[in-house]
C-alpha cells in the first residue's frame, strides 16, 4: 500500500497532512478513528468552551485563508450566551490562484475538517454550521457530504454528541464558483441564496451581523483542521512550531519553475524563501535564473530577484535596528513577508524563472481579475477591465509609451475605494510588477 502524497521532505513536520501521508490511508471514518480520530472532540466536550477559545488564542494560529487573522481573537468576538443562534461557515471556495490545499483536505482527510468543526462549534456555542464548497469541487462535495453521514451515524454530529447534550448539525451548501465568495460576507451571501456582493464593515462584521444577521465565524478549511491539533499537542507544543505571531505549521502550495512543484507543509517561519526553492522544491529548471517570485497566491505583491530590503528588527537590548535582507533570505512567515512588503496570504508561492515574460504574467492576472470582478463598486469593476484590456493591448504590440503610467494611475485609484479587498487584490500585482519591472513595460510601450 502507498500513501495518497509522495512522502515528506526532511524539512517538513506534517499535522495536517498526516494522516494522508499513511500508507493505505482511506477518507472513511473507521480508518480516521482508527489513527485517533474525534478523540479530540471527545476531550474538548469535557472543556469549558473558554478554555477552547484561550488555547486558540494562546496557539497563535492565524487563518490560512488569506487574510492571515488570529483566530483566537475572532473567535472571541462571539458571546457565547448572548441568547443569539451562532453560525459557522467553513470557507472552502479555495480560488485564490496558486492555492491549491484545501480540496486535498476535503477529498482525502474530510473527518479532520468534521472534528474541527464540532470543537469549534462546542467552543461557540454554535449549533448550526455550514461548509461551502465551490461548485468546481463537485467530487469534494459529495466525499465530505458523505462523511457528515457516517459521523451522524456514529453519534458524532447531529443531536447529543457523544452523549454530552451538545447538537450540531453541519450541512454541505455548493457555490456558484466565483473568486468573490472567497471574501467572508460574499459568502455569507450567497449561502443566504442572494448575488454575492460584499457587506459594508462596519457595521458588517461577520462575528456581529454574519449569516442571517447572527454573529457568525467564517474560517478556512485549514484553520479548522489545525484547532484539532491544538488539542492534541497543547497550545504551547503548538505554538513552538511557529514564529511568535505565528503558530504551528504552514502549508505552502508551490508552482511555476521549480523541479518539484507541490505542497509542503513546515514549520511556520522554518524556512526562507531560497530554502523553499531550492532545498525542498529541488531548484530552478536546469540553466535558469530566479526572476520573481508571488509569495502568498495571486493577490500578493510580487518579489524581484535579486532584491534586498530594509527590514526593523529587535537588537538584543530591545532597541529597533535596521537590517538588510537578501530577497531569498527572507523567512516565510507573515511577519518577515510583511516586513518586506508582500504577504504569506494563501501560501500559494508561485515562482517565475528567467524565462518568463512579465508583462505576459501580469495580463494573465489582470485578465483574472476583471473576469472576478463582482461589479458593485465602479472603481473595482472599472478599472480591473481597464487594466485588463491595456496589458492585452500591449502583449499584442499596442502599447503606447504612457501605458505604464496610465496603469499605475488606474491600479492606484481602486486600492482603499471598494466595500472589500478585491480592490487591493486586483490593483497590488499591477502596482508592484510595474514597480520591481518597469524596464519590460516600457520596452513593450516604446514597442507599440
Amino acid at each position: 500500500m502507498v500513501s495518497l502524497i509522495p512522502q515528506p521532505h526532511p524539512r517538513e513536520r506534517r499535522i495536517i497532512f498526516e494522516n494522508i501521508s499513511r500508507p493505505g490511508w482511506s477518507n472513511d471514518i473507521d480508518t480516521y478513528v482508527a489513527h485517533g480520530g474525534y478523540e479530540q472532540l471527545r476531550k474538548a466536550l469535557g472543556m469549558q468552551p473558554s478554555e477552547i477559545v484561550d488555547a486558540v488564542k494562546a496557539a497563535n494560529l492565524r487563518g490560512r485563508g488569506g487574510a492571515g487573522f488570529p483566530c483566537g481573537v475572532k473567535w472571541s468576538f462571539i458571546k457565547r450566551d448572548d441568547g443569539k443562534p451562532h453560525y459557522i461557515t467553513v470557507n472552502g471556495d479555495e480560488s485564490e490562484p496558486g492555492t491549491f490545499k484545501d480540496r486535498y483536505i476535503l477529498h482525502n482527510d474530510p473527518h479532520q475538517l468534521i472534528e474541527g468543526v464540532l470543537i469549534a462549534a462546542w467552543a461557540l456555542n454554535v449549533n448550526l454550521a455550514y461548509i461551502y464548497i465551490r461548485c468546481e469541487f463537485p467530487h469534494a462535495a459529495k466525499i465530505v457530504w458523505n462523511a457528515i453521514k457516517e459521523a451522524k451515524a456514529r453519534g458524532l454530529v447531529g443531536k447529543n454528541i457523544c452523549g454530552s447534550g451538545f447538537d450540531c448539525d453541519i450541512y454541505v451548501h455548493q457555490g456558484a464558483a466565483a473568486y468573490i465568495c472567497g471574501e467572508e460576507t460574499s459568502l455569507i451571501e450567497s449561502l443566504e441564496g442572494k448575488r454575492p456582493y460584499p457587506r459594508i464593515k462596519p457595521p458588517y462584521f461577520p462575528a456581529v451581523l454574519g449569516l442571517y444577521m447572527s454573529p457568525t465565524i467564517v474560517n478556512n478549511v485549514e484553520t479548522l483542521c489545525h484547532v484539532v491539533h491544538i488539542l492534541r499537542l497543547g497550545a504551547e507544543e503548538y505554538a513552538k512550531m511557529g514564529t511568535p505571531g505565528d503558530g504551528g505549521t504552514r502549508t505552502m502550495c508551490v508552482s511555476g519553475d521549480v523541479m518539484r512543484p507541490g505542497y509542503y507543509e513546515l514549520p511556520a517561519g522554518a524556512v526562507t524563501l531560497g530554502e523553499l526553492i531550492h532545498d525542498i522544491c529541488g531548484g530552478l529548471k536546469p540553466g535558469r535564473k530566479l526572476k520573481a517570485v508571488i509569495p502568498g497566491g495571486s493577490s500578493a505583491k510580487v518579489m524581484r530577484a535579486g532584491e534586498v530590503y530594509k527590514i526593523k528588527v529587535k537588537a538584543q537590548d530591545g532597541t529597533m535596528i535596521d537590517k538588510e535582507v537578501a530577497m531569498e533570505d527572507v523567512v516565510m512567515d507573515a511577519a518577515s513577508l510583511a516586513a518586506v512588503g508582500t504577504m504569506v496570504g494563501s501560501g500559494g508561492v508561485m515562482v517565475m524563472d528567467d524565462s518568463r515574460d512579465m508583462v505576459w504574467a501580469l495580463n494573465n492576472l489582470n485578465q483574472f481579475y476583471a473576469h472576478e470582478s463582482c461589479g458593485q463598486c465602479t472603481p473595482c469593476r472599472e478599472g480591473s477591465l481597464w487594466m485588463s484590456k491595456m496589458t492585452t493591448r500591449m502583449m499584442a504590440g499596442g502599447g503606447s509609451a504612457n501605458d505604464p503610467a496610465t496603469l499605475k494611475n488606474v491600479a492606484d485609484n481602486i486600492a482603499g475605494r471598494t466595500v472589500c479587498a478585491f480592490g487591493e487584490a486586483c490593483s497590488w500585482p499591477t502596482q508592484s510588477f510595474l514597480a520591481k519591472f518597469p524596464e519590460e513595460f516600457a520596452a513593450r510601450s516604446a514597442n507599440g
